[in-house]
């Protein structure tokens, strides 16, 4: 048997092993370079610009925005330094000494923190503890807070030791320091520090100025890295905006305003707008119902048991129409104030003439196109001349007028007046006019635009061109800001007054002047007068549309002071006034003539004492610093009542009324001392359709004056309203209604 044979093995040698563990390190060593270079040449600026996103962390600083100031410098808006709390909720979670989660500790942490931060800031505990045990990097806990509840967390905070995880960054609140004066005409801001209504959103580029920021660099656990590098650009505050209304204006315009909404019952409110017709300043501008600035999402014309009775959608309604600045963004039939308008065409077209004896006549209607269009009441006011239309209101008179001028005439002038055109207010939502088309002018059409109605224009629309009437025929451009102050370098734009064009002549202005003052002296704006002062004006009553009869009258006056050098224009607007007297002549003019009785001395604009005189009242000394002995002796000479509770040597430290004021013979003089203290008020009682001698009755039993306004007839309206609280001694100002 053969042995088999061994069968030699072939081995690697050294160096084909040496060589193919070379060829392998190559290769890995070339993958190895390709991705060194791919990394660096191709995606390198990405990677660089991820790694530099990843070191640098930039803080985004909020500018202060801009003041705004009304023309005397009073500030109307303006913004606080406060705070935003903000977590890292990832930074509460606890961890045990091998690094693991302890849930247990973890939610302890959660809670204590979630219950601070809901008593510090009045949060609900529930959505709170959401927030901090939330699997987010971050979560917004607080913001606009004020200083002392961030001086509450930070003294909890090193209570707690807790130095990581909640942020306090800075952040502006906006604050109206007058609440709810000139509400719709300023708006407000969100909680973005972004206006949201009015001129806070028209403006809102100037307002906002430009946001600054902190670039620093941070390391992998988010921990800040020291470094001189550290940038800071600087944010640009806003301007601050100087407006044309003045503060001590505005209020008296809004006071009456509300007293004659609320007196009338009108149950849409109203508004007033102030002009100065020289140049186009809107003095004040003022809506009733208004709202509170620094709260705007809570009405205050209603109970809060109404407004929670609301669903959503109502509630919602209801916030917008307080937000509307309605001077500016609702339309409205005019009625006959618009006949200032008509007249004034006719005048400057030469088809009337001023006193021209029974231009017109008036059976109580006049027939246009086999119908009969009434005068207001169906009064038949015989043969006039045009003085005598616009004293009386005649609607027949003037439908004779639009007939002599013709359609296209007139909106030719309508045209120059600017109704075809917005004013350009400097403020959001300006509404159009709406009126016929020139071709769709009828006679019927042309009778009743004739006197103001079946077309609508915004009350701003209406006041510039009566303002255009009074200084002498140019339409000038309503303007609210007047100056836009760079508060970084104190440098001031100056908005000049705009002339658009010159509508009507001077002389022209001056034959209106003439007669609108006829209408306030001898015509239905008779209760527009203000003692010492020559008023011009014209009342307005429109009935509403077809269709549209819940929307009830609108009454409204506008009264031009001083007639002889005009420095005011005063445009009242009240929207579904009730009670039997529902038109201009008894609503809107009153409340006309309470605003200039007060804004015309505020504004020094002197007195004609041709007009009226007081030389039957007496003017009250100044009884201060005497004993009450003294004071009484001193106030019982000159013709005055006294009232105190001081012994007879104290010394009398206030006096009401104050001394200068004019009172009517046995008018009551209040004296307090030192000792007094408190001031002794009382209820003002309801004097309207009263007689005079009942309303003195009533207030010389709760020691109150009075100051009439007119010579005979009932009371037609009463400041301060009945039910206000005020002290004894003050001065209650009546109007009568001339029968």
């Amino acid at each position: 048997m053969n042995k088999p044979k061994n069968k030699k093995v072939k081995t690697a040698s050294p160096n084909k092993r040496l060589r193919g563990l070379l060829i392998v390190v190559i290769l890995i060593l070339f993958v190895i370079v390709f991705r060194i270079g791919w990394l660096q040449f191709v995606e390198g600026a990405t990677l660089k610009e991820s790694m530099y996103n990843q070191l640098v962390t930039s803080r985004v600083i909020s500018p202060k925005r801009g003041t705004i100031y009304d023309s005397t410098g009073k500030v109307l808006a303006i913004s606080a330094q406060v705070d935003t709390v903000s977590i890292n909720p990832q930074s509460f979670i606890q961890k045990d000494e091998n690094g693991d989660v302890d849930e247990y500790k973890t939610k302890a942490y959660q809670e204590n923190i979630a219950k601070s931060f809901s008593d510090i800031f009045d949060l609900d505990y529930e959505e709170t503890l959401a927030k901090v045990s939330s699997d987010s990097t971050f979560q917004t806990i607080a913001t606009k807070v004020e200083k002392d509840k961030i001086d509450r967390l930070t003294e909890w905070m090193e209570k707690e030791n807790i130095y990581s995880g909640i942020n306090i960054d800075d952040d502006t609140k906006r604050y109206y320091p007058y609440n709810d004066l000139a509400s719709s005409l300023i708006g407000f801001c969100g909680y973005d520090n972004q206006g949201s209504e009015g001129l806070e959103k028209y403006w809102n580029t100037e307002l906002t100025g430009t946001a600054g920021k902190v670039v620093s660099y941070q390391d992998a656990i988010q921990e800040l890295i020291p470094d001189e590098n550290q940038k800071y650009v600087a944010p640009e505050n806003g301007s601050d905006l100087t407006l044309t209304i003045d503060v001590t204006i505005q209020e008296i315009a809004e006071k009456y305003l509300e007293q004659g909404c609320i007196e009338n019952d009108a149950g849409r409110g109203g508004n007033v707008i102030i002009m100065d017709p020289t140049n186009g300043d809107i003095l004040a501008m003022a809506t009733y119902p208004d709202y509170n600035l620094n709260d705007p999402y809570t009405p205050t014309h209603i109970s809060s048991k109404e407004w929670n009775a609301m669903d959503s959608e109502t509630q919602a309604n209801t916030l917008y129409s307080l937000y509307r600045n309605r001077a500016i963004t609702d339309t409205y039939e005019p009625g006959s104030v618009f006949k200032i308008i008509t007249s004034a065409v006719a005048l400057e077209e030469d088809l009337a003439t001023t006193d021209t004896a029974n231009a017109y006549t008036c059976e109580g209607y006049y027939t246009v196109a086999g119908q009969r269009i009434y005068c207001a009441d169906r009064a038949v006011h015989g043969n006039l001349s045009l003085r005598q239309a616009l004293e009386k209101s005649c609607n027949s008179a003037f439908m004779q007028i639009g007939q002599k001028i013709g359609a296209q005439t007139l909106y030719k002038y309508y045209d120059a007046f600017g109704f075809f055109d917005k004013t350009n207010f400097a403020s959001i939502g300006e509404a159009s006019s709406t009126f016929w088309n020139l071709e769709d002018v009828g006679p019927l059409e042309l009778a009743t635009m004739s006197f103001g109605q079946r077309f609508t224009i915004t009350p701003l629309q209406m006041i510039t061109a009566v303002s255009a009437v009074a200084n002498g025929g140019y339409l000038m451009q309503p303007r609210i800001v007047k100056e836009i102050t760079d508060t970084s370098t104190g440098a001031v734009e100056t908005i000049d007054p705009v002339t658009v064009r010159q509508v009507i002549s001077k002389e022209t202005s001056e034959e209106m002047l003439d007669m609108l003052e006829s209408v306030v002296t001898d015509g239905t704006g008779k209760y527009a007068q203000v003692k010492g002062y020559s008023i011009a004006g014209k009342t307005g009553t429109s009935e509403p549309s077809p269709g549209a009869e819940e929307e009830g009258n609108v009454a409204s006056f506008a009264a031009i002071s001083p007639v002889e050098s005009p420095q005011l224009v005063v445009l009242v607007t009240i929207y579904n006034p009730q009670g039997e007297n529902q038109g201009g002549s008894n609503v809107a003019a009153p409340i006309a003539g309470q605003i200039l009785s007060e804004v015309l001395p505020y504004k020094q604009v002197p007195s004609d004492n041709s007009v009226a005189t007081e030389s039957e009242k007496i003017t009250v000394p100044d009884v201060t610093n005497k004993t009450i002995a003294e004071a009484k002796k001193i106030l019982e000479n000159a013709g005055f009542t006294v009232s105190t509770n001081g012994d007879s040597n104290a010394i009398v430290s206030e006096q009401v009324p104050k001394k200068g004021t004019s009172l009517s013979k046995d008018s009551i003089i209040k004296l307090y001392t030192e000792n007094d203290e408190a001031r002794v008020s009382v209820s003002v009682p309801d004097l309207k359709n009263k007689t005079l001698s009942q309303a003195k009755q009533l207030l010389k039993e709760k020691n109150l004056n009075i100051n009439v306004r007119g010579s005979s007839g009932l009371i037609l309206n009463q400041d301060p309203i009945n039910g206000t609280s005020v002290e004894e001694g003050s001065i209650i100002t009546v109007t009568l209604q001339e029968q």
